[in-house]
């Protein structure tokens, strides 16, 4: 429970910074302060009701001096990466081990094996035939590219009566 309250109250102070930061569309148009020149009640101090300052509870003092330290090397102040909440140097560890792994094994060396693996699918290879067919062509004296796939006379075409006025698309 105590890291759990310990990080919403790092998160508080991030996003109070975050506060502070404008949108360009703000800066692109002025912004102008809201400055009321008039008053509409006397500045008398003489009125009869005093303001005395509350007196802290001991919860809001405790708060106050608890949210007081932001040293980040304090104990208090850690917020744990995940992998070991109770335990700061082995979360440490843990979470530059598998960031490392992560990214140096993972990403790179996983890119590099991807990269020189052998071809799985056989993509070069008919790359490789293409080229062996056509020096075979060559020393042969044939045209290097057939316009007869086949050989004409082991297809059987239908006879220009069985074909009839039905339209032929080539």
């Amino acid at each position: 429970m105590a890291v759990v309250l310990r990080s919403l109250c790092r998160q508080g102070r991030h996003f109070r910074n975050l506060s502070g930061i404008q949108s360009p569309r703000i800066v692109v148009v002025p912004t102008l302060k809201q400055v009321a020149l008039i008053s509409t009640s006397k500045k008398d101090k003489g009125i009869g009701a005093t303001v005395e300052p509350m007196e802290k509870s001991d919860e809001l003092k405790r708060l106050t001096e608890r949210f007081e330290n932001t040293d980040k090397d304090n104990e208090e102040n850690w917020t744990s990466y995940g992998y070991e909440p109770g335990d700061r140097d082995s979360d440490w560890f843990y979470h530059h081990f598998f960031m490392f792994a992560t990214v140096t094994v993972g990403v790179c060396w996983g890119g590099f094996i991807l990269s020189y693996m052998p071809d799985m699918k056989f993509a070069d290879w008919c790359q490789r035939e293409a080229f062996l067919e056509l020096e075979r062509r060559e020393r042969q004296g044939l045209p290097l590219v057939d316009p007869n796939y086949t050989n004409p006379e082991s297809i059987a075409l239908p006879s220009d009566e069985d074909i009839g006025e039905q339209e032929i698309i080539i």
